[in-house]
């Protein structure tokens, strides 16, 4: 297993269309042959601040996931250019 989280950070003003995105995205990728797990949550504490947790068959299917035509059209042509930051750590499941 492969396990990505990604933590994104709106630019202020840009949330409802960040939310917008993720909440279209989530479900799509669940979709996706090798994601097991595709949890999108908002901090309760900043709430520009979204994490993702993902979870893949392995690399492979992580970068499959980053080369679809909706990853390509949502994330990186709608919700990255309002994005502060984007950030990415990469696991394995150990136990």
């Amino acid at each position: 297993m492969y396990v990505v989280i990604a933590r994104w950070v709106a630019r202020e003003g840009e949330e409802a269309d960040v939310e917008r995105v993720l909440k279209l995205m989530a479900p799509i990728s669940r979709e996706e042959s090798g994601c097991r797990e595709f949890i999108v949550l908002r901090s309760t504490v900043e709430p520009r601040t979204y994490l993702l947790y993902e979870v893949y068959d392995d690399q492979a299917a992580w970068l499959a996931h980053r080369e679809t035509e909706h990853f390509k059209k949502h994330v990186v042509g709608d919700a990255v250019p309002r994005l502060e930051t984007r950030t990415f750590a990469h696991y394995e499941i150990l136990a």
